[in-house]
């Protein structure tokens, strides 16, 4: 049932305590606490805003009216409470899911039933097929449930001290010269394994073009030859100060010689020293990429995981 709304900083603090112990010691939490209230603003916002909501509404045209999308905080248990809210997969009206933003306490796996029927009491006129919840437990924590993205980081600071190929370097990306060289490497990956298209996506022209006018988008060079892009944007996201990856790519005459880790050290040592963590989301389902990121010192500190909500 609809519970009163807490304040930015009660999310802040709840969303702190659910976080994976490993990242308490990166930032201070005071600093963190402040950057999690301006993040869980957006929260309250979409819980109150009908303007907003109403915009929502005429752009997913579903045929539900611009209440139904705000934002619902629910008592779920009598020790817990969620904040709720109604997304869709991609913006595709067809694919509509329950997303939980907050939560009063870290989930547990006995907190899914009553979870997914608050879900449905909230939400179930959209007809969603999955919830989507955060957890700073290993993949696999939750019983019936299936990964979406992991998240993997560390301070750049601890990053920057692997060994690296003499053959393997990165220079500041120019210009799109080799976006469509992007396109086809991951073609060729999707090529060969299906189930990667499901589970990244190469990066845009506009997000490369805002990669490269902020200096963090890099050309990757083996033997001479441009071999892939490694590129971030700085932003906030778990409450830590951070360079969050926005392309990782191996050309595929560049795969198979263990150059992945590499990337991650290259991009840390390239990129400015100011105490930020070098974070990226990855399938947990994709192993290569999991165990390229593991094997250059980042290390996961939680994800999402899809609960079932129909048959």
């Amino acid at each position: 049932m609809p519970a009163s709304l807490p304040t930015a900083a009660d999310l802040a603090t709840f969303s702190l305590t659910a976080q994976h112990p490993l990242t308490r010691g990166w930032v201070d939490d005071a600093a963190r606490l402040a950057l999690l209230e301006e993040e869980h603003a957006f929260d309250l916002q979409l819980a109150t805003d009908l303007d907003l909501a109403a915009r929502r509404a005429e752009f997913l045209n579903v045929g539900q009216p611009a209440g139904a999308f705000l934002n619902r905080w629910v008592t779920v248990l009598p020790d817990l409470r969620a904040m709720l809210s109604i997304r869709f997969e991609g913006l595709d009206p067809e694919k509509p899911f329950v997303d939980v933003s907050v939560t009063s306490r870290p989930l547990m796996p006995d907190d899914l039933p009553a979870l997914r029927e608050a879900a449905l009491d909230m939400y179930g006129a959209f007809r969603p097929g999955r919830l989507r919840v955060w957890s700073a437990a290993q993949v696999g924590a939750f019983p019936g449930t299936w990964p979406d993205r992991r998240v993997l980081a560390a301070p750049l600071a601890e990053l920057r001290g692997h060994e690296v190929p003499g053959e393997l370097s990165l220079r500041p990306t120019a210009d799109l010269a080799h976006h469509a060289g992007a396109v086809a490497a991951y073609a060729a990956v999707d090529g060969q394994h299906p189930e990667h298209a499901g589970q990244a996506r190469v990066i845009d022209d506009d997000d490369l073009q805002a990669c490269i006018q902020a200096g963090t988008m890099f050309d990757v060079l083996w033997k001479g030859e441009w071999s892939g892009y490694a590129g971030t944007l700085p932003e906030t996201q778990l409450g830590l100060p951070a360079q969050v990856v926005q392309e990782l790519l191996l050309a595929p005459h560049a795969r198979g010689h263990g150059l992945g880790p590499h990337l991650s050290t290259l991009l840390a040592r390239a990129l400015p020293d100011d105490g930020r963590v070098l974070l990226g989301t990855i399938h947990g389902e994709n192993r290569g990429a999991r165990q390229a990121a593991l094997a250059a010192g980042r290390r996961d500190i939680g994800g999402w995981s899809w609960v079932p909500l129909s048959p």
